[in-house]
């Protein structure tokens, strides 16, 4: 290295130290200022030794005067914590034990009877909502065990005697002492139910698992050629020109009850009366019934979901109107599914004295029902002594060339949505089905051939394989079966009733997307309602029929068309977040308490902030329950409330004069 270089490298080094040296006092300087400004003492006090003062207390001079604030002041504070004040919510007046709010007689006197519109759901407008709770009769007991329920049921909890007079020579049910006994008899089972569904089964095959959901069709508008009028098949509270007999869901969902151990799940329905209560009394037997009546809307049902279809007397006018009630029927029912007739006018040929109609009065009816059924392209499968039985295409490759000869009915528009159902008008059109290649066979089953129950409950279905649902895809289908799995194990543990055997039978599922909850109780004595909102993202309920399970649809901020306490369990996933600006979460708890049993269980998931106001509100139901964390611990915000509805009915009533005034 030579001189030059080397006397370059000593300046170098030279100039870098007085750098840092600079850099050193401007740092203990700025630091030194600093202290001065935040202190009213001498800035050196905190390194003074002079004292004998011990080294904290010497600290704490020098920061006794401004408290360090460690706070973030560049974000907003948060919001104060929301309250939520308790509310009491009280009683309902005891003639309201029954009260269903959107079949209310007042309320229908404003629609027209045409069609039996007026006999239709009409809810009440929010602001005339009642705000009290309904209360169980007095005397109401915790309904019988399955299967036991389906034979007998206490009279305190359905006080309604008029079906034991009226039917007294049908063997439908009996009156003794303090229960309800229903021998499965009825006016077209009279050797019991379970021996007429034997005689269906000799007509088609009901124990292979190919048949799993039915319906069981209520009553209707009925043209009655003995006098002018109407007459409807069930008994209504406001007569006009009521003059035919009783019909409704087959005698008490007897049909329903005993197809059950033929692992066969019926939907009944049948309009609400006030004399009868049919439909009160198949649930306080543990079988599975709606309020609702062919009339002007659609059945809230998406299509293609029932593989059986049942009418017995049930007097509906399948004939009349352009043929539009047997058209909804098609559109529930799936491709390859039976429509059964008994009663008027089948075999109209040896009845129809006892029916007191002119031949050829039945004669015509039965016409236009094999007219219409024909329209439709159902082929009859057999008809023996009371029984008849169509069978629905299993797709339209043939029916769309019978469209050139057979000019009526048209198929329904295709961009009308056949699984849409709530409030949607009956349309007197073909529903048609999901398109089939032309060159398959006839057998070829349109939107995807079922498996049979039970393979069917766990199989992908059709509606998921073939992407009719964006998002759903067969892979989450099958990882939301087995999520359900685990969370009604952990259900189980937060309420030990819900795994004791024949503690529940009537399950409600508010928000049930797929039926993950309903398949993993299926092994269980216990039938789910699974409900598909019709604010819900994806409508699923088609999946959930092609599963072998049941459901509808329904608006939360409006009452369910069924009696109170109807459910001993509901299921509420992320039902208060769904309808957070839609409606109050009081009003939703008001239609859960009504059709939940006293001493029935609820469990509510939900984010932790939600179920907080919610816990709080339930108090006013008298509702005991507990915040529990989710099943994958307690860093989750979803948690889960499990409660209970406390036991409490209407007051005895007062022994005055006329022993018939109650306590308010």
């Amino acid at each position: 290295m030579n001189l030059s270089t080397r006397i370059s490298s000593s300046r170098d080094k030279k100039s870098n130290l007085y750098y840092v040296t600079l850099v050193a006092v401007l740092c203990v300087g700025s630091y030194l200022l600093g202290v001065w400004q935040n202190s009213t003492v001498n800035p050196r006090a905190a390194f003074d030794t002079s004292t004998d003062a011990p080294p904290c207390e010497k600290f704490s001079k020098t920061t006794s005067a401004t408290d360090l604030d460690f706070n973030a002041h560049h974000n907003p504070h948060d919001p104060p914590p929301s309250t939520v004040t308790a509310v009491s919510f009280p009683s309902c007046d005891a003639a309201l034990s029954e009260h269903t709010p959107c079949e209310d007689a007042k309320r229908s006197l404003k629609f027209s009877r045409e069609r039996l519109e007026y006999r239709q759901r009409h809810c009440p407008e929010r602001e005339e909502a009642l705000k009290c709770r309904i209360p169980a009769p007095y005397g109401y007991k915790t309904p019988f065990r399955w299967p036991e329920s389906r034979d007998v049921a206490w009279f305190a909890n359905v006080p309604h005697t008029e079906l034991t007079v009226e039917k007294k020579n049908q063997n439908w049910v009996r009156y003794e002492n303090d229960r309800f006994w229903f021998p499965g008899g009825g006016t077209m089972f009279p050797r019991g139910a379970d021996a007429y569904i034997d005689d269906i089964g000799r007509l088609i095959d009901l124990s292979d698992g190919s048949i799993r959901t039915a319906i069981d069709t209520g009553c209707g508008a009925h043209l009655n050629t003995r006098k002018e009028g109407l007459s409807v098949g069930c008994t209504s509270p406001w007569r006009l020109v009521w003059a035919s007999p009783w019909a409704g869901i087959s005698q008490v969902a007897s049909f329903g009850a005993y197809l059950l151990s033929r692992n066969i799940t019926t939907m009944s329905f049948a309009p609400r009366d006030t004399h009868e209560a049919q439909v009160q009394f198949a649930l306080e037997r543990g079988v599975p019934a709606m309020i609702g009546i062919m009339a002007t809307i659609r059945l809230p049902y998406p299509s293609r979901a029932f593989d059986l279809a049942h009418c017995s007397r049930c007097l509906i006018p399948w004939g009349k109107n352009d043929g539009v009630y047997l058209m909804e029927v098609d559109r529930v029912l799936r491709p390859g599914g039976y429509w059964i007739l008994s009663g008027p006018p089948i075999n109209w040929q040896k009845r129809w004295k006892g029916w007191e109609r002119t031949m050829d009065d039945l004669n015509e009816e039965q016409t236009q029902i094999e007219q219409v059924a024909r329209s439709l392209c159902w082929k009859k499968v057999v008809q023996r002594d009371d029984l008849a039985i169509w069978q629905k295409p299993f797709n339209h490759i043939h029916c769309k060339k019978m469209r050139q000869v057979l000019k009526n009915p048209e198929f329904c528009r295709y961009d009308q949505d056949p699984d849409m159902a709530w409030y949607t008008k009956m349309d007197s059109c073909l529903t048609p089905l999901p398109e089939v290649d032309e060159s398959e066979d006839l057998k070829t089953v349109a939107g995807g051939k079922l498996e049979k129950w039970p393979a069917r409950l766990n199989a992908v279905p059709p509606r998921v394989n073939n992407g009719d649902l964006k998002e759903i895809t067969p892979e989450a289908f099958l990882e939301d079966t087995e999520l359900w799995k685990q969370r009604v194990s952990y259900y189980k543990k937060l309420d030990y009733q819900l795994g004791e055997t024949g503690r529940y039978r009537n399950l409600l599922d508010m928000n049930a997307y797929l039926g993950g909850f309903a398949a993993a109780l299926a092994d269980e004595p216990v039938w789910v309602m699974n409900v598909v909102p019709v604010e819900a993202k994806h409508n699923t309920l088609g999946v959930i029929y092609e599963r072998g399970l049941i459901g509808t649809y329904q608006n939360w901020c409006e009452a369910m068309s069924t009696y109170p306490r109807t459910y001993d369990f509901i299921h509420a996933d992320s039902v208060f977040t769904l309808y957070q600006d839609k409606c109050e979460p009081e009003d939703i708890l008001l239609e859960m308490d009504r059709v939940l049993r006293p001493g029935g269980g609820v469990i509510i998931r939900d984010d932790v902030d939600v179920l907080i106001k919610v816990k709080e509100l339930s108090k006013g139901f008298q509702w005991q329950g507990r915040i529990a964390d989710h099943e994958k611990g307690p860093h989750e915000r979803v948690k889960i409330y499990y409660a209970v509805k406390q036991y409490w009915t209407v007051p005895a009533p007062e022994e005055d004069k006329n022993n018939t005034k109650a306590l308010s």
